[in-house]
């Protein structure tokens, strides 16, 4: 049950001496963030500083004015310190994506407030039915057990207080407390993934069993009690088959190769490799054989594996990330930019632009002419086609078709046929960490 002190002492478990702590707390005007904000308002124990931030997009017309009034209204009637973000015209709203553009935007706010105002701890509103819609969609991506473990409570200084209670709990908290708060009724539309779940998934579940929420609240920590000891039996391993960590990572590939795959996954997932097509290629590469991830470059040298850390600014170099061909790219012009995370777009002025998830990606990249057999899975198509049949179907000419390059990664998959159509397989979604944005 959600009350002022088990909230509190649900507060002590995730933080050493919260008192001495200093927080910023992202209100967006709804429910839950609401009742974050009353009983962080009325913890006694508190001796830091707390200021709230709020970020609105303009999505929702007077409804968006209205959810960022009833909570500086809060603040100014508390006495707290009230940060705003107001969406405008120069922050370029992508077509796709919007909760994703949504989330990165105001993560990089928050960020900035905490910096700005020396703000120890981002606290956010995640409850329990959060946690329940996040194990499901992860469950439909075979995530595997990492992410079937759910939100961490507390993950690099975001500490989420109300994970272990639910979202009914936290509504009869405002309703006896007389809390003020905003139903966004766009929750209810079920457009996106999310939403899908919540609408229709979850309560048909909740009807199966009057304590499933709680018997899912133990199965994932019986899940991070197995994730737990899984990591630390496969550090053992790595462990003994460490050549040296000096310089570079070396480790003994023969003694890798007679592990389970699950723990040559683990492992190799370690330095950004993480497919089993790429993992597959490098137990049988040649010596001298290189691959490529965000931030490790691999390479081959008998039965050893060494990593060399991309310690650059950029992490890979343009030569790297692309082999060019020598050719005559006419008018078009390639700008490559990898970032930690998604900027908004900016008006470019090119033919086109485009976003990859990077971690999906198998490095180095190349741009070359089509050969036979090409295929790859269009935006906006269903399934997959032959490149020469995409070139059939756009009716171009011969002159034209010479002209077009295709974009490929290190598997020799094609990412994009350039300028005219990018594959969906890597595009962009709620859980893309890292960009790689091609103009």
């Amino acid at each position: 049950m959600l009350t002022q002190l088990s909230f509190q002492n649900q507060l002590q478990n995730l933080i050493t001496n919260p008192e001495k702590e200093s927080y910023l707390l992202a209100v967006s005007g709804g429910a839950d963030s609401m009742v974050l904000l009353h009983l962080f308002n009325a913890l006694q124990i508190l001796n830091g500083t707390f200021h709230v931030a709020h970020i609105n997009y303009k999505l929702r017309g007077k409804d968006s004015d209205l959810d960022q009034k009833t909570v500086e209204d809060f603040c100014c009637q508390n006495n707290i310190k009230f940060h705003l973000y107001e969406v405008s015209d120069k922050d370029k709203k992508p077509e796709n994506s919007i909760q994703l553009w949504a989330r990165e935007l105001r993560y990089r706010f928050f960020k900035q407030i905490q910096e700005q105002e020396n703000l120890g701890f981002l606290v956010t509103a995640h409850h329990l039915n959060d946690q329940l819609e996040t194990f499901i969609i992860n469950l439909s991506k075979a995530s595997g057990i990492n992410g079937l473990t759910g939100i961490p409570a507390n993950d690099n200084h975001i500490v989420r207080p109300l994970l272990n209670f639910s979202k009914d709990e936290i509504y009869d908290f405002a309703q006896e407390n007389k809390i003020k708060f905003r139903e966004d009724l766009s929750n209810k539309k079920s457009d996106y993934l999310r939403n899908k779940i919540r609408n229709e998934i979850v309560p048909k579940l909740l009807e199966t069993n009057d304590h499933f929420l709680e018997n899912f609240q133990k199965s994932l920590f019986y899940l991070n009690q197995t994730k737990n000891f899984v990591h630390q039996q496969i550090e053992k391993t790595e462990d003994q088959i460490l050549i040296s960590n000096l310089e570079n990572i070396i480790l003994d590939k023969k003694k890798l190769y007679q592990e389970s795959d699950l723990v040559k996954f683990e492992i190799l997932k370690k330095y950004g490799f993480k497919k089993s097509e790429e993992i597959q290629k490098i137990f049988t590469a040649e010596t001298g054989s290189s691959f490529y991830s965000l931030n490790y470059q691999l390479i081959i040298n008998r039965n050893k594996l060494i990593f060399k850390e991309l310690n650059r600014k950029t992490e890979i170099t343009e030569e790297e990330l692309i082999v060019i061909q020598s050719f005559d790219f006419n008018e078009n012009t390639i700008e490559i930019n990898l970032s930690e995370r998604i900027d908004p777009v900016q008006e470019t002025g090119k033919t086109f632009q485009w976003e990859f998830d990077a971690e999906k990606l198998t490095f180095p990249l190349q741009i070359r002419k089509k050969k036979e057999g090409d295929y790859f899975y269009p935006i906006g198509m269903i399934g997959k086609k032959k490149i020469s049949k995409f070139f059939k179907d756009e009716k171009l000419s011969i002159l034209a078709k010479e002209k077009i390059w295709l974009l490929t990664d290190g598997n020799n998959a094609v990412l994009g046929v350039i300028p005219l159509r990018q594959d969906k397989r890597y595009i962009l979604t709620e859980k893309t960490q890292k960009v790689l944005r091609i103009v």
